[in-house]
């Protein structure tokens, strides 16, 4: 009880039941019915309508005794005794059913993995009647419902889970596939929807289940019109059936089947033909005949064998585009799936073609990536298409790299070459790079984009981070590039080294110097675009190296970056304050020339405006409080409003507190450098603000 007041009025509650109880005991007859109309009016009280179906008109006068049953003249202290002993028997109870509910849960878990769906539902029904209310029995048992195709009972399932649990995202998701499965898609994107709501950080996750809806009602939507369009004879329907029939013969020689699937490319003109193609089993004749298969698989190298294969991925090609049931159907079929990733390197011009055609015309959509990720030999398409893309002979590397770059933006990609990538793609891509030549200038900046996607992945990034020839390869390609017209190949490149530069490794310590020479050789280029680049690779790799520190300074980098920080473009300032910031916090002669060139550092007192951008204001504040170490600097901006801004920028609502720290300490050394601004900020009740602000500074 929370308080004695609650105690009380509980106690009343329980003498008052008590003496009902006694009432129904009672030999007269009044007294019994006034007892049940002092119940029925303590039920109708009750929040919910009370469901028993006990008539309560009848009154059992013999009623058994229990020891257990209230005495009128029973104290308040051996009540609650009996209380507690009652819910201590409940609660032994309740923890052996809920323990022999688990075993069966495991059991039926086990049983699900094997695939024995029948025996995981047996299991999850004896758990059920252990215990009505143990929310995994339910959306466990749903699960294997919709795996036996009994969609009704999954929902019911989801349904009672869901009355245990109102936000049981499996429950919703089971409730979906359920309602997919009985073709119910209005229902199905309810409940997926429904998810979101709940939890809104799973958008990604729900937006793919309503595309693979989207797809399975277009599916059907699409066969039906086919079938229709098959019974009233229409001719375009009626052709795609016929040629399968014809291309089932077995053991033609290969030109039969070349101009049988040739034919049967131009009478597919529409979704009805796609769908007529999948609804014969089409794939399967195909894929199943072994002339056709033999070519697919290279087995035989004459003409006319590659002339079948070439018409077979044109076939596939049409059959597919724009089809997400076709190709779903393509990359469940094993030879499908095995041929595309081993044709793209193949001896003869048109095969190879049609291969890279169909593979570009998956990678153009999220649907075609997620089938080909989940379905081809990763490690071996990737080695192919950077052989096709380092060593060209059928003049297809465009097409290769296009591929490349699509599903190197997938994260599902990028997770399944984490340990391959270095075999499959950096080692001729570093051989490239040191290399650049007319024949590969136009491909290299696809390809490098295509890195600098999958360096979006941690583990990639730390791998290309600690990878020695990959910084060789970029010093080589960086002095090629700088004296030879490849301006796309040098934007990407600078872009790929500051997104790798965010690990620090032995790797760029040792390159640091050498990389940083080439950025300010690169900043006297007339071009925004590479010039915007060198300074962000400065501000990137400098603080891995003291030694670059040093050594830019020297080659004065502090007068280059104010004068980027006089101009214009809000990246190369982000870039051009951050390097000041790293070279003010390592050299005291960094301090010394940027106080000497700016004496009352008005273009830092202008950035700490700049609250559209967080990072260069923060980073202002920062150099700033770099910059208040030297001898003079603080008394020299006396007058100026150098207090009010950093107090604005310390008292506001940065999203990060960094910022806010930044100018608190800036305000901090300016103060302790010189003490007259102590005036200025009690003037403008700095402390008290520095105070109430404290407690949201980490």
């Amino acid at each position: 009880m929370d308080n004695l007041e609650d105690f009380d009025h509980f106690m009343q509650n329980v003498d008052k039941i008590s003496q009902l109880l006694e009432d129904f005991q009672s030999s007269d007859v009044d007294v019994q019915e006034k007892a049940v109309a002092k119940a029925d009016c303590y039920i109708t009280a009750l929040d919910k309508p009370c469901r028993t179906k006990v008539n309560k008109t009848t009154i059992n006068t013999n009623p058994p005794v229990r020891p257990s049953m209230v005495k009128h003249n029973e104290s308040p202290e051996n009540f609650m005794k009996i209380m507690e002993k009652d819910a201590d028997d409940r609660r032994t109870k309740r923890l052996a059913k809920v323990k022999k509910a688990t075993a069966l849960k495991d059991k039926g878990n086990e049983a699900y993995v094997q695939e024995d769906y029948e025996t995981a539902v047996t299991f999850y029904s004896e758990g059920l009647a252990e215990l009505k209310d143990m929310l995994p029995l339910y959306t466990n048992r749903a699960q294997a419902y919709i795996k036996l195709k009994r969609y009704k009972e999954a929902i019911d399932d989801c349904e009672w889970a869901l009355k245990c649990n109102e936000r049981c995202i499996k429950a919703y998701l089971h409730m979906a596939k359920a309602y997919q499965g009985l073709k119910e898609y209005n229902e199905a994107k309810k409940c997926f929807e429904k998810i979101q709501e709940i939890e809104p950080g799973k958008k990604r996750m729900v937006k793919e289940y309503l595309d693979l809806v989207a797809v399975e009602e277009e599916r059907e939507r699409q066969e039906m019109n086919a079938r229709q369009d098959l019974v009233k004879g229409e001719t375009k329907a009626t052709a795609v059936p016929q040629l399968l029939e014809k291309l089932s013969r077995m053991n033609q020689v290969p030109l039969f089947y070349c101009g049988g699937l040739e034919i049967l490319s131009q009478a597919v003109t529409d979704c009805t033909g796609q769908s007529l193609f999948r609804l014969n089993n089409g794939f399967s004749i195909i894929s199943n005949n072994d002339v056709v298969k033999s070519c697919l698989l290279q087995t035989t190298n004459d003409q006319d064998s590659q002339e079948v294969c070439a018409s077979v991925l044109k076939l596939w090609r049409v059959i597919c585009c724009e089809n997400d049931e076709n190709q779903k159907m393509l990359m469940t079929c094993p030879v499908s799936r095995l041929s595309l990733v081993q044709l793209v390197t193949s001896e003869h011009p048109a095969v190879v073609k049609e291969c890279l055609t169909l593979l570009r015309l998956f990678s153009k959509t999220p649907h075609g990536r997620r089938l080909a990720i989940d379905n081809l030999n990763l490690h071996m398409l990737v080695r192919n298409l950077m052989l096709c893309i380092s060593e060209p002979k059928q003049q297809q590397e465009n097409t290769a790299v296009y591929i490349l770059e699509n599903l190197a933006a997938e994260d599902g990609f990028c997770v399944q070459l984490r340990d391959v990538l270095t075999d499959c793609a950096v080692v001729p891509f570093t051989t490239m790079l040191g290399n650049i030549n007319k024949s590969n200038q136009q491909v290299l900046p696809s390809l490098i984009s295509a890195l600098w996607f999958l360096a979006r992945d941690d583990v990639i990034c730390q791998n290309l981070s600690h990878n020695q020839d990959c910084w060789k390869a970029f010093l080589i390609a960086i002095k090629q590039c700088s004296v030879s017209e490849y301006k796309e190949i040098l934007y990407h490149l600078l872009d790929l080294i500051i997104n790798l530069s965010r690990v620090s490794s032995p790797a760029i310590q040792e390159h640091a110097v050498s990389l940083c020479e080439c950025c300010l050789d690169l900043l006297k280029n007339a071009d925004g675009g590479i010039l915007t680049r060198a300074t962000g690779v400065l501000s990137a790799v400098l603080p891995h190296s003291s030694e670059a520190v040093l050594h830019v300074t020297q080659r004065e980098v502090v007068q280059t970056m104010l004068k980027l920080l006089k101009g214009k473009g809000q990246t190369a300032t982000k870039y051009a304050i951050k390097t000041l910031t790293v070279c003010t916090a390592a050299s005291d002669f960094a301090r010394e020339e940027l106080v000497k060139s700016d004496k009352k550092l008005s273009v830092l007192r202008h950035l700490l405006n700049l609250s559209c951008d967080e990072m260069i204001s923060g980073n202002a504040a920062l150099c700033l409080a770099h910059c208040f170490q030297q001898e003079g600097v603080a008394t020299r901006l006396l007058g100026t409003d150098i207090v009010l801004l950093l107090l604005q920028l310390a008292a506001g609502d940065a999203k990060k507190t960094a910022v806010q720290q930044n100018a608190a300490i800036a305000l901090g050394k300016l103060c302790q450098s010189e003490p007259r601004h102590i005036h200025k900020l009690r003037e403008l009740h700095g402390l008290e603000i520095l105070h109430s602000c404290a407690k949201f500074m980490s």
